[in-house]
């Protein structure tokens, strides 16, 4: 990928453009997360609406271990979105071009430490499942807070309830039957096609990961979770980049006028006390 389209699609200067890809490539993220986590602790770690639901019923049969864990899980996906909001927004205050990439960069480190322990602590399976829960959905919900600012809640990538709906709903544009002409009182329903494709482009992504996130688990392992790490460090790594060289920069210019100003300290004459008389 050129370095310019990485910069552009995950720097802060934002286009629709640049959205878009990024949302497509973390719903392929998310699907792949997403399916491949299913297969590990058999459960699905990004429908907060389905953990909710599993709240309620716990709560009623009296099962306590599993609302346990359903509550943790919620806990877990709001604090992902907390942590990613606190980034972001830390990012924009400090004027950095990488405030939407260092959500993405520790989403990427996450990732990468559970596909690397993952198959050593697989041995604690009942210690492990619960933590890969929590960790999963802290992910979804870090990814999903990312995109959410970026588009202003325009796009999400790690539930695909709403993405479905919006189909729907430009499908009953399309197939509706205009009976009028255009007027100031009679305004013809046209479906979004722009929107349309952007819709069928996330939900793809999201089924193509979740296809390749479950055959990766299945036939690899844990360690399938390695090249979506290494695919998110690539989105991230630019804006990082550049934000470091602009600090090195600063602090070269910081030391050489720390230099001049000692140098120009150290060649005054020193003042001394004229004698007493």
């Amino acid at each position: 990928m050129p370095v310019s389209y990485l910069r552009a699609i995950s720097e802060t200067k934002r286009t629709r453009r640049a959205n878009i890809h990024l949302g497509v490539s973390l719903a392929f993220v998310a699907g792949a997360i997403n399916a491949g986590g299913f297969l590990a602790v058999l459960q699905y770690t990004s429908h907060m609406s389905g953990i909710v639901s599993s709240i309620a019923d716990n709560l009623v049969l009296g099962n306590l271990v599993a609302l346990a864990t359903g509550l943790m899980s919620v806990v877990s996906f709001a604090s992902g979105a907390a942590y990613s909001t606190i980034l972001i927004n830390w990012g924009r205050h400090h004027r950095m071009h990488s405030a939407y990439a260092y959500p993405l960069f520790w989403e990427a480190l996450l990732l990468l430490c559970f596909g690397l322990l993952g198959n050593s602590l697989d041995q604690h399976r009942t210690l492990f499942t619960s933590a890969t829960v929590l960790l999963l959905c802290f992910i979804m919900g870090l990814q999903n807070a990312i995109i959410t600012k970026v588009s202003n809640a325009e796009i999400r990538t790690t539930h695909m309830t709403g993405v479905v709906t919006d189909i729907g709903i430009e499908v009953g544009k399309l197939v509706y039957i205009n009976l009028g002409k255009e007027s100031a009182r009679y305004q013809p329903v046209r479906a979004n096609w722009p929107r349309l494709g952007v819709l069928f482009a996330l939900l793809t992504a999201f089924c193509g990961g979740g296809a390749i996130g479950a055959a990766g688990f299945k036939y690899v392992g844990y360690v399938s979770t390695v090249p979506l790490a290494c695919f998110l460090v690539l989105l991230a790594i630019v804006p990082l980049v550049d934000d470091a060289r602009t600090r090195t920069r600063l602090l070269l210019r910081q030391r050489v006028r720390t230099g001049v100003r000692s140098r120009r300290t150290g060649d005054r004459p020193a003042e001394t006390t004229p004698p007493i008389a």
